[in-house]
């Protein structure tokens, strides 16, 4: 078995189709769906059940997914090991709430970079239920997310101090008609939900529209056009602030408190970049 077969065979188990793997991996098809052979073959056992609908792993192919998972991100320090030189340097792949990655973290890692060239930053954004799921399958080796998270296999400081508001394109307005606006979220997987329903709930707004766009700018046009309402944080609303028919509007303050948290795993080998930028995240008004 080599580290290839693991490779390919994480993909399918992550994708869940023949297709979408060889895609990821840049790979024909064929290739694919021959190597997953072979590899069935050599372990002489059954890993996908195979339907119309795609493959799901079979109780052998789950087993083998949290070993080939574990496998490749040893290898995976390996190399950043041996890359490391007393100097940061090497691979660091960070993933970031897109309100983050716009607001809090230009400067951050601006500076950072400054100070050591030789990482090879890399800066994917996401919700924060993908995040974390990312970062624990091996795929970041850190991100920014709101928190607290709950895991065990994780460890987290709370690095920023978010209010969240609402904005609409209306400057005036009680906040139980607002909330009778559609409301406007990140795609599925908005860590503000919860609160959000507690809000209707209290309110007594009844359970109404909700439509889901892929950016914080798509979100802000829609605001400013009249679509619905939306709830975002303080700082990424005034990064708008010079935009016209934008209109902030406050909670009620047991609401309000919202933090960001980097996460990462407990097991994870902590390179000489990576605890760089630990400290750095250390010495930020909010790190802790």
């Amino acid at each position: 078995m080599e580290s290839g077969d693991l490779k390919i065979f994480q993909a399918v188990a992550r994708k869940g189709s023949i297709s979408k793997a060889a895609e990821s991996l840049h790979y024909v098809q064929s290739n694919v769906t021959n190597r997953i052979q072979q590899l069935e073959r050599q372990l002489e056992t059954q890993l996908f059940y195979r339907t119309n609908r795609g493959m799901t792993l079979t109780p052998a192919g789950e087993s083998l997914l949290k070993d080939a998972d574990r496998i490749l991100q040893l290898l995976y320090e390996a190399q950043k090991n041996a890359q490391e030189a007393g100097h940061p340097n090497g691979p660091l792949r960070i993933g970031s709430l897109e309100t983050a990655a716009a607001i809090h973290l230009p400067q951050f890692f601006t500076e950072y970079c400054r100070r050591y060239p030789k990482v090879q930053l890399s800066l994917s954004t996401g919700d924060t239920h993908t995040l974390v799921q990312r970062v624990l399958q091996y795929e970041l080796d850190g991100a920014f997310v709101y928190g607290p998270v709950e895991h065990e296999d994780l460890k987290q400081s709370a690095v920023f101090q978010e209010e969240l508001i609402v904005v609409s394109n209306v400057r005036e307005g009680s906040l139980q008609n607002l909330l009778r606006e559609p409301i406007l979220f990140f795609a599925a997987g908005c860590s503000h939900r919860r609160k959000i329903k507690n809000i209707l709930k209290e309110e007594a707004v009844p359970e109404h529209k909700i439509i889901e766009f892929g950016t914080l700018e798509a979100i802000i046009g829609a605001v400013q056009a009249g679509l619905g309402v939306s709830f975002l944080p303080a700082s990424a609303a005034r990064y708008f602030k010079n935009r016209e028919n934008l209109f902030h509007h406050q909670l009620p303050e047991r609401f309000r408190d919202m933090n960001i948290s980097f996460i990462y795993r407990r097991d994870l080998f902590l390179t000489s970049a990576f605890e760089e930028l630990l400290n750095g995240l250390k010495a930020l008004p909010n790190g802790r």
